[in-house]
């Protein structure tokens, strides 16, 4: 008899841990309660670490980084406004394919710029960093589809 419990305690112990799903980072969400300067000198910072930037390179990478964290923070509160409102609605599929097509113009603006501001070495370095950082946030979206 005391075999089955244990036994039972046990299953019910991993049952629970294996379900349990409020990790930290999970509740987090991006940190958009940083102001955009403060993402994009950080954001500057971790390339400067990672590419070797010169003053003016970081001044220049430092006012790319602040344009997109601006653009990030602004749609950020839009869409956090409308889901507090309750008028937030799942985008159609045309308003999906704007949304995906104008994402990609954007990205391809980003790469051109930093290309103008990096070097060959620096740049190609960064191509394999932001792949690898695109591919992990991937990898996060299909885990949370997953989960429900």
């Amino acid at each position: 008899m005391k075999r089955i419990a244990v036994v039972l305690v046990m299953l019910i112990s991993i049952g629970m841990t294996a379900q349990r799903q409020d990790d930290q980072r999970m509740r987090k969400g991006p940190k958009m309660d940083m102001t955009a300067e403060e993402m994009a000198t950080l954001q500057t910072k971790r390339m400067t670490l990672a590419l070797d930037l010169t003053e003016a390179q970081q001044d220049k990478v430092y006012d790319i980084q602040l344009e997109n964290a601006k653009f990030r923070k602004e749609k950020w509160d839009e869409i956090k406004a409308l889901k507090d409102s309750g008028e937030w609605k799942k985008p159609t599929s045309e308003e999906r394919y704007e949304m995906e097509n104008a994402r990609l113009d954007r990205q391809i603006a980003m790469q051109e710029k930093m290309r103008n501001v990096l070097d060959e070495n620096q740049y190609e370095t960064w191509k394999k960093f932001s792949y690898r950082k695109k591919m992990h946030g991937k990898k996060k979206m299909q885990e949370r589809g997953r989960r429900g």
